[in-house]
């Protein structure tokens, strides 16, 4: 008979929805059971399911969703030890019973290929799943040429979002003279709404580490550097576990399985400056300096950390490499469409029924992605936009769902891939709003260095203000048009020539929300708090009071059993007398 398994979901996802108090009563209730063993995984991707239990037993596997501390006791009882399926809560089934299996079945799993499947604190799981055996394979037998070579054949392009084919630069960093080089991993994710690089840092750490060893073989660098906001404890827990792990099995450090060649790793925090994602700022931050950007050239690859030739990838993009060199580049090449090949992880966040991580191949339509594997829209809402490229992408219609993910694509709608943020929006959501919370967030991430960006976001900022309430001008439009190609044109770094994209794809997709509020001092979405009104319907009102208890400023009077109604002059738009409303009787104008 085979080992029985049971995992546990301890990604962060599964930690915030509870994971922990199910980990301590599975462990209880396994207690003298030494032939079953319990193993801690990171996030498969399903994260509204969370939290997360599999059981391994007899070549089969099952996992159940929404697990709390009394339905571990079932699935124990009955499936664990009584070898029975339990049909409640079933999520995935090897047999392809489960409710979520059309939906993994849609995947295409490379970056995510080990996350919630292995233990990312043992090595040995890593290496069971082949883990290493590309490193062994690059440093025995290939040179750095044909290392470079390979990657570029793949056609693998930068999975932060700029699209520049990796197997490229890491030719410019070979090319590079230099005694000393460096390579350097950006997880300064900070994109709202996304989540993939975290993933894959507390799921998989050792595919990062492997991917950075390939690569420091393929530039010729012995130093590697990971650079990690210090708001992701987890996953640089994990990677620290993982780096010590590697060093010990002879991965990492001097002559790398008697190869000759060296690598070292190490970590450095980032204090989650967004403005650090961008590769001269890392570099900056990376010495101890302010992390602010600076002209290039000189490129990285030219001059990057501490003057030295660097390579800066992102999380995603060095995960991919250990499986592009274990599989060959045209293996990998077989999924896209036109340049953009390979797959591509989104995080799918806002208003959509099934949010999480994917992994889908390049080309797959926009539509597909939301719908069939993300569930649609929640609440039978329908869909508005869907936001792609983080605060500095742009906001894509439901009249271009059908645009195919690939870099060409999603640039030509005006919005940008990014590092693969999908915020989607129902019909309920305000255009304007939206780009004024993304002006808003960029505005305040800007680190201050060139006035375009500075002071013209802060403009912009300012006049969207204005429309939100209702005290907008016609003119206004041309002239955020204006600020919004200045600001593109006379930024330093992306971050400021990105900026202006959710304002343009807004006025360009949604101008008639724009002219709603500006002209007819209307918020058609009805979320702009000046520019809407609570109304009881004295028809409905049943004068049950629950409204007026809700209340923060006591705007709502009346009489038990007798409508109520809602002092407009005292009443701040918070909306709770409408949730709290038991017959629906309050609406908002």
């Amino acid at each position: 008979m085979s080992q029985t398994i049971v995992k546990i979901g301890m990604g962060s996802c599964g930690i915030a929805a509870g994971a922990r108090p199910v980990e301590a009563k599975l462990r209880t209730l396994l207690e003298g059971h030494p032939e079953i063993e319990i193993r801690k995984v990171g996030c498969i991707g399903l994260c509204f399911q969370e939290p997360l239990v599999e059981v391994e037993m007899d070549g089969k596997s099952t996992m159940y969703g929404h697990v709390t501390e009394e339905s571990v006791e079932d699935i124990v009882k009955e499936h664990v030890l009584g070898g029975k399926r339990l049909d409640q809560a079933l999520v995935l089934d090897s047999d392809g019973s489960g409710m979520e299996n059309p939906r993994m079945d849609k995947q295409v799993r490379i970056v995510l290929r080990n996350c919630g499947i292995i233990d990312p604190e043992k090595i040995d799981e890593y290496i069971e799943r082949e883990g290493y055996d590309a490193l062994k394979k690059v440093v025995s037998s290939m040179t750095s040429e044909q290392v470079y070579t390979e990657v570029l054949d793949s056609g693998l392009r930068g999975r932060g979002g700029a699209g520049f084919p990796t197997g490229l630069k890491w030719k410019f960093a070979n090319l590079s003279k230099g005694d000393e080089k460096y390579v350097v991993c950006n997880a300064d994710e900070g994109d709202p709404g996304a989540f993939m690089d975290r993933s894959v840092l507390e799921g998989d750490p050792h595919a990062i580490i492997e991917g950075m060893a390939i690569c420091g073989y393929a530039i010729g660098a012995n130093h590697g550097i990971i650079y990690c906001r210090a708001e992701y404890p987890l996953a640089i827990k994990n990677l620290n576990i993982a780096i010590e792990q590697a060093k010990e099995r002879g991965f990492l450090g001097d002559d790398i399985m008697g190869s000759g060649f060296s690598f070292d790793l190490k970590i450095k925090e980032g204090a989650g400056a967004f403005v650090c994602g961008e590769e001269t700022a890392l570099i900056a931050s990376i010495e101890g300096k302010r992390g602010m950007p600076r002209p290039r050239p000189p490129f990285p690859a030219q001059s990057g950390v501490f003057g030295k030739p660097t390579n800066i990838n992102n999380v995603e993009t060095y995960a991919n490499v250990a499986w592009i060199i274990r599989n060959g580049s045209k293996e990998f090449s077989k999924y896209g469409i036109g340049k953009s090949r390979g797959t591509k992880v989104f995080a799918l966040a806002g208003k959509i029924a099934k949010g999480g991580l994917v992994e889908v191949p390049m080309g797959m339509p926009i539509r597909e992605v939301i719908y069939d594997i993300g569930g649609g829209i929640p609440d039978g809402k329908e869909f508005k936009a869907v936001q792609m490229g983080g605060p500095s992408g742009g906001c894509i219609p439901k009249e271009l769902l059908d645009t195919p993910v690939d870099y060409e694509s999603i640039n030509a709608t005006g919005a940008i891939m990014g590092s693969g943020g999908m915020v989607v929006m129902d019909e309920g959501t305000c255009m304007i709003d939206v780009a004024r919370f993304f002006l808003s967030f960029v505005q305040n991430e800007s680190c201050g260095k060139c006035p375009f960006c500075r002071i013209g976001t802060k403009r912009m900022l300012e006049i969207l203000d204005r429309i939100t309430k209702g005290e907008g001008k016609e003119s206004d439009i041309d002239l955020l048009l204006e600020l919004c190609h200045q600001i593109k044109d006379g930024s330093l770094c992306g971050l400021g020539q990105t900026a202006p994209n959710p304002v343009l794809t807004t006025i360009k997709y949604f101008k008639d929300e724009y002219m709603a509020h500006i002209v007819d001092h209307r918020c058609p979405a009805t979320v702009c708090p000046s520019l809407i009104h609570y109304v009881i319907d004295p028809e409905k009102c049943i004068g049950c009071t629950k409204c007026a208890k809700n209340c923060p400023v006591d705007a709502i009077s009346g009489e038990i059993k007798k409508p109520h109604v809602i002092d407009d002059t005292i009443c701040i738009r918070c909306g709770k007398c409408k949730v709290s409303c038991p017959v629906g009787a309050i609406s908002v104008e």
